[in-house]
């Protein structure tokens, strides 16, 4: 979903996971947007130490991967991805959790289902 996303938004480059350094930043057209893994994040208070804050404001996109790990410190998400695998294929749920998380569904629902 994140290479997917960083393409949309115009990244040519390569999209890796950032699982080593929690947080890979990405050049795309607009906005800045930022992917992070927390996979092996030990503890959520390392995420104070790193300045997660900072990443998390009005102009930047932040592609959150397990963002379980890092509750009590992350923001409430403006819109939650649930992936799933039934047999060969998955299932994607998406969840509006704001405005901007509705208005983010509202442009897909008018785009209509990928093939």
């Amino acid at each position: 979903i994140s290479r997917g996303v960083m393409r949309g938004l115009g990244h040519e480059g390569a999209v890796k996971s950032p699982t080593y350094t929690l947080v890979e930043p990405y050049e795309t057209l607009n906005p800045p947007t930022y992917h992070f893994d927390l996979y092996r994040l030990g503890d959520a208070e390392e995420l104070e130490y790193m300045g997660i804050r900072d990443y998390f404001s009005a102009e930047n996109l932040c592609l959150i991967e397990w963002p379980e790990r890092g509750k009590g410190i992350l923001p409430e998400p403006d819109l939650e991805v649930h992936l799933e695998t039934r047999g060969e294929g998955r299932s994607v749920v998406l969840r509006a959790r704001s405005e901007l998380g509705a208005g983010v569904l509202n442009e897909l629902e008018l785009i209509g289902p990928a093939s």
